[in-house]
């Protein structure tokens, strides 16, 4: 599948063109022949024999933006300054900072905001620990956890290649929910280790945000912290994932005309989000589930199955779905299938595949950058068809949840984070596009809808106080 010029690949060239002549048409004409597209163009001097100019130019990959300048090298009279690469300046220093909400003015601002008085609101908390959650930053922070071994589509690049994402993690809860998130990138891969750490830097927290954790490692951790600490733990990879997928079935199973009761679903990928995904379906409604890994379909009579431990993932998934015994491929469990949601690998199916899914059938191929079926081709016979990528509609982004799914459960000063607050959170986010909106090309919302986190985070923090997990806090005096 062809990769079209995209903003993550682009730059900006400094370059000085005659002042005359065709040397600005040629120089776009080399761009776009060369696959390029030119989104900008700046004169930043002029005199009477020379302009220069910044020149904004998309390409589809390094080495695609490489080809364009060498080719502009080419234009006659042009000459080539600086080229810098937009990604990159972005994060130059890091694209989040650390800011007081009080100026520091004089010395009456210094003795109120430290020493000495501060003393008197440390021995506030240490009489009241509950107070934390009103007196310091703990009410409105969470830490983003990763240890680096699943880093999106980069595998395992270890704790200092992470935390360009989780910066970027951090950015999106304070742009789209007004939380202060902080990445922590973990130098160890022990399961025992990172959850000893993250025990002992939780009481600075209301929140844990897991991120870009491997499986099956990832499922351990979350479960030990969760019974552990009295803050929601809340793994993104997984029920982020989970939550939006879940919503954006919902409304399109409201465009095609089915149930959720009654659809056949088959899945491929049995990883962390797989498995997650699966579960909150489950308890949406969904009966007729199949599942299917590198293995093909997971049945209890698989022979890596027969005599495994029974708590394993895969084993709780051939327990828990494919009710009617199916057996062999994914390609063979696929025809007749209502819905397809894929978590797995490029180019698994073919429009034949598609093809031979049910009337009205649902396809979200989430594998990023290159999903598990072209989608424009699953599109001439799918009724509606979603993906993980921005260049197609209905994108399935997890920032569609995290930052409202962390808004609900901090206002609502919660311990935990269930299966309700999820589902709710799900249902919230269906329930944004409204009726008159909603067609097969949109049924799930922008990531820039202003009505997404409030909605979301009011549906979680609903849900939290109705389950009984909001935390009574003390009140200082």
């Amino acid at each position: 599948m062809a990769t079209a010029p995209s903003v993550s690949y682009s730059m900006t060239i400094r370059l000085e063109v005659p002042a005359g002549g065709a040397a600005v048409s040629q120089l776009t004409t080399a761009v776009e022949s060369s696959g390029g597209s030119v989104i900008g163009l700046d004169v930043t001097a002029s005199g009477h024999e020379r302009l220069r100019i910044d020149v904004t130019i998309a390409a589809s990959s390094t080495a695609h933006a490489d080809e364009i300048v060498a080719k502009l090298r080419e234009v006659e009279g042009i000459a080539i300054g600086k080229v810098s690469d937009r990604t990159f300046l972005m994060h130059l220093g890091g694209k989040i900072e650390m800011a007081s909400k009080h100026p520091i003015r004089n010395r009456d601002d210094l003795s109120m905001i430290y020493t000495p008085g501060v003393a008197r609101v440390c021995t506030q908390i240490a009489a009241n620990p509950e107070d934390a959650r009103r007196l310091t930053i703990k009410r409105n922070s969470v830490a983003v956890v990763t240890d680096g071994s699943a880093v999106l589509g980069l595998g395992n690049i270890g704790p200092k290649a992470a935390l360009p994402v989780m910066e970027g993690k951090a950015a999106l809860f304070k742009r789209f929910a007004g939380i202060d998130a902080w990445p922590l990138c973990l130098d160890t891969q022990d399961t025992d280790a990172i959850v000893e750490v993250v025990k002992a830097v939780a009481p600075g927290f209301a929140g844990i945000n897991l991120e870009d954790i491997s499986a099956p490692r990832c499922f351990e951790i979350e479960a030990r912290l969760r019974e552990a600490l009295d803050i929601p733990v809340f793994h993104d990879d997984q029920h982020g994932t989970a939550i939006v997928v879940l919503a954006a079935l919902t409304n399109a199973l409201r465009v095609v005309g089915k149930d959720i009761e009654d659809v056949r679903v088959v899945m491929s990928g049995a990883g962390a989000a797989g498995t997650a995904i699966l579960k909150l379906l489950l308890a949406a409604g969904v009966k007729h589930a199949v599942v299917a890994d590198i293995h093909g379909v997971v049945h209890a009579g698989r022979a890596d199955l027969v005599g495994a431990a029974p708590d394993s993932p895969l084993c709780w998934i051939a327990d828990n779905t494919n009710p009617e015994g199916v057996t062999g491929t994914l390609k063979e469990a696929v025809v007749g299938a209502d819905v397809f949601i894929g978590v797995s690998a490029p180019d698994v199916l073919g429009a034949e595949d598609v093809a031979a899914m049910a009337d009205g059938a649902i396809v979200f191929a989430l594998a990023n950058p290159d999903p598990e079926v072209d989608p424009a081709v699953a599109r001439r016979t799918a009724a509606v068809v979603a993906t993980g990528r921005s260049d197609f509609p209905n994108q399935i982004n997890n920032v569609l949840v995290f930052p409202g799914v962390f808004r609900g459960l901090l206002d609502a000063h919660s311990r935990t984070v269930n299966e309700e607050m999820m589902l709710a959170a799900a249902r919230a986010l269906a329930d944004v596009v409204h009726e008159d909106e909603l067609n097969a090309n949109y049924i799930i919302p922008s990531v820039f809808n202003d009505r997404v986190a409030g909605a979301v985070a009011g549906a979680v923090r609903e849900a939290a106080i109705a389950a009984g997990e909001s935390v009574t806090t003390a009140t200082a005096p």
